[in-house]
């Protein structure tokens, strides 16, 4: 053989020699193998590689190679059977499944097939994405002294001084050191579900929620339990009825363009919210995930009810990734008491830390010139979109969009001034599994009800997003092939 023999012929060769040697003996050196085959020494070690990756030799640094050890022909094939035990049996005093449904949540998540219009979605469009101004501030943060570091447990100071101004207003009752700085707001409402109830403890939602929210309670040990809700928000009336009747000392909320509602909780709940929590010696969550989802359209903002909170009662949650990317998860959490003590507690314990890095971009966009700019840029966009369902709807299927809670009484769905969703009655006896169903091979991908409900729903509804698909022509579309859905299950349409 000559120098310029292949690897695979070489290889080759060594393969047919192997019989000559038993499992575990040693094959000549690789100065040997060169001479016999007269060959370089690269190519007798390519050729060696070839037959360990076949499984047929096994090299050992400084001793050589050796003949393998022969395989059984069929490995034993893998037996999990055993975790549905290990998932599944509670001792005796648990009452609380450990089972999480993360369905919900998974739907507004997933991407969908190539043709199929997401109207689904939970996050901005790529093109309302402000993917220049992040790309900018991810190099300017990446050049920060220190910004490689590792940063305060409690988060970049600058940044929970940024954020304590947000959720207070200027000069409100909020300081820095009131705000830790989180991984988005899914994991700060993690992290204050685990902080404020024991496991197996009963927390009061809006009925209907965000099925994240339940999910991450479920997930916890706790038992949701649902407060009513009307046009003006959650009943104060039935929400201190339900912490009697529960014992519960938890309250989740979303004031502000609810999930999946859109609606607005009245100025009079708000105070009603905070003096029937303070009575039950109970905290509330208030997850305001779309304070800068407003639409152009809007009326002034109210404040946080934090702001308006000063004995501790409101622990606040909130989150740049909706109005930015899914990727920016950067958010916060803010308390004040010893509950803050707890809150960090539970935070350090998860993750230690949000990266340095991700808290230095989001210092820079937040502090640019560009994100004012760009939050009025999705305020005027968010509002065309919005419209431009509700029209579609009005013209193609006004039948789904008849009254309900959070909804228009003169018929046609509530017009929310501000998030990227509407939520719409469906006839009684609708099958929102077949009508999801009916829609994704129609090619459009809309979100079922019953998701948003911690216990029976009261009637069939549907969440259609409006932030997720490219533009008004694909949101009329969208509208259009669900119409065709409707037919396909001869749901009334007009």
């Amino acid at each position: 053989m000559h120098e310029r023999s292949s690897v695979a012929e070489l290889a080759a060769i060594l393969r047919t020699g192997l019989n000559r040697y038993s499992p575990g003996e040693k094959l000549p050196s690789s100065r040997v193998l060169v001479e016999q085959h007269r060959v370089s020494p690269v190519t007798v070690s390519r050729a060696l590689a070839e037959l360990v990756a076949e499984g047929l030799v096994v090299t050992r640094p400084g001793a050589g190679a050796f003949r393998a050890e022969p395989r059984d022909e069929a490995p034993r094939p893998a037996d999990t059977s055993w975790q549905e035990i290990a998932l599944s049996a509670e001792p005796a005093g648990d009452q609380v499944p450990r089972s999480v449904d993360a369905s919900g949540v998974l739907a507004t998540l997933a991407v969908p097939a190539p043709g199929v219009i997401e109207l689904n979605g939970g996050y901005l469009h790529p093109g309302l994405q402000p993917e220049r101004a992040l790309a900018a501030a991810l190099a300017r943060a990446g050049r920060r002294p220190g910004a490689w570091g590792r940063p305060p447990v409690e988060g970049v100071p600058e940044l929970r001084a940024w954020f304590a101004r947000e959720i207070g207003g200027r000069g409100g009752p909020l300081v820095a050191n009131d705000v830790l700085v989180t991984a988005g707001g899914q994991s700060a409402l993690t992290a204050a579900l685990r902080a404020l109830a024991a496991p197996g403890a009963p927390v009061l939602v809006e009925s209907p929620t965000y099925p994240g929210m339940l999910a991450a309670a479920r997930a916890s040990g706790l038992r949701p339990v649902p407060v009513p809700m009307d046009a003006d928000g959650v009943r104060t009336d039935l929400l201190a009825d339900a912490f009697r009747a529960s014992g519960a000392r938890l309250f989740v909320c979303q004031p502000l363009f609810q999930n999946p509602t859109g609606t607005v909780l009245g100025a009079q709940r708000r105070s009603e919210v905070l003096r029937v929590a303070r009575a039950a010696g109970a905290f509330v969550i208030e997850d305001d995930f779309a304070r800068r989802l407003v639409h152009s359209d809007a009326p002034a903002l109210p404040p946080t009810l934090m702001a308006e909170d000063r004995d501790g009662t409101v622990v606040h949650v909130c989150s740049l990734t909706k109005a930015a990317s899914p990727s920016l998860r950067v958010g916060a959490l803010a308390a004040r008491g010893p509950v803050l003590d707890r809150l960090r507690a539970v935070q350090v314990v998860d993750s230690f830390f949000v990266p340095g890095p991700l808290q230095e971009t989001a210092l820079e966009l937040v502090g640019s010139p560009a994100w004012p700019r760009h939050l009025r840029l999705i305020s005027g966009e968010l509002t065309v979109r919005r419209d431009a369902v509700v029209t579609a709807l009005r013209r193609q299927l006004p039948a789904l969009a008849g009254p309900g809670p959070g909804q228009g009484a003169a018929g046609g769905p509530f017009v929310p001034p501000g998030g990227f969703h509407l939520w719409l009655r469906l006839p009684d006896g609708t099958d929102e599994a077949a009508l999801t169903g009916a829609a994704l091979r129609a090619g459009v991908a809309v979100a079922a009800g019953r998701p948003y409900y911690a216990a029976e729903p009261p009637a069939p509804h549907l969440r259609l997003g409006f932030a997720s698909a490219s533009g008004t022509g694909e949101l009329t579309e969208g509208i259009g092939r669900l119409r065709a859905a409707c037919a396909e299950l001869s749901l009334a349409t007009g």
